[in-house]
């Protein structure tokens, strides 16, 4: 499947995308969409448009899969994500990392701060850089304002690894990666966090390949 024309109207975009069944393609780092401040979502789409939109969205996350996508990675640069964590872990990880699951959501215009509860370190991957992860820092605990699909406004704090997630996808509407805030010399692949760093936290990692976490 092409991806949809950049110099065509927004909803025309989707048009194309949406033109296929299954599946949208996932961009991948180096494409200039995932480089640029992606567009507030002002009715650019109309709502039967938008509620197909979202839907290839939520498809193409459990197809990957992962946790979230963001339109600049399926090629379209509007300020919309999908989030949905079923989080299928054991108990130590839920506890240590603060993963708990989260239900389906679409964030519209969302923007984050950091709320305090200091900074947490993990591994983090990103469908847009297939077959590595790093390490990143982040604010424990953020709020997050925004709209959901309906226009309905939303305040509310998020923490543990849902923050993660909100500020991951979040960051993709600002043509910001998860590399940007990694530290990089903790940059590994697939194969070697199975085979290293599989642990709940990244202690052992940062000890092994020399790099800091936050106290």
């Amino acid at each position: 499947m092409a991806l949809p024309n950049p110099h065509a109207p927004l909803a025309e975009q989707v048009e194309q995308l949406l033109a296929t069944e299954g599946p949208l393609p996932i961009v991948a780092a180096g494409d200039p969409v995932l480089r640029q401040p992606t567009e507030r979502f002002d009715g650019q789409l109309d709502p039967l448009l938008l509620a197909r939109f979202v839907a290839a969205l939520r498809t193409t996350m459990h197809a990957a899969p992962g946790v979230g996508v963001a339109a600049p990675q399926v090629g379209v640069p509007l300020r919309i994500a999908v989030i949905e964590d079923p989080a299928p872990v054991p108990e130590e990880v839920r506890l240590l990392r603060g993963r708990v699951p989260q239900p389906f959501r679409v964030l519209v215009n969302p923007s984050y701060e950091a709320a305090g509860g200091g900074r947490a370190a993990f591994f983090e991957g990103c469908l847009s850089v297939p077959g590595y992860q790093a390490v990143v820092a982040r604010p424990a605990e953020v709020r997050l304002t925004g709209e959901d699909e309906h226009g309905h406004a939303f305040d509310e704090m998020f923490s543990g690894w849902p923050a993660r997630i909100v500020q991951h996808e979040t960051d993709h509407l600002d043509g910001v990666l998860y590399l940007d805030r990694a530290e990089l010399r903790s940059l590994s692949s697939n194969q070697s966090m199975a085979e290293h760093w599989a642990q709940p936290t990244p202690d052992g990692a940062a000890r092994a390949l020399g790099f800091p976490l936050p106290d």
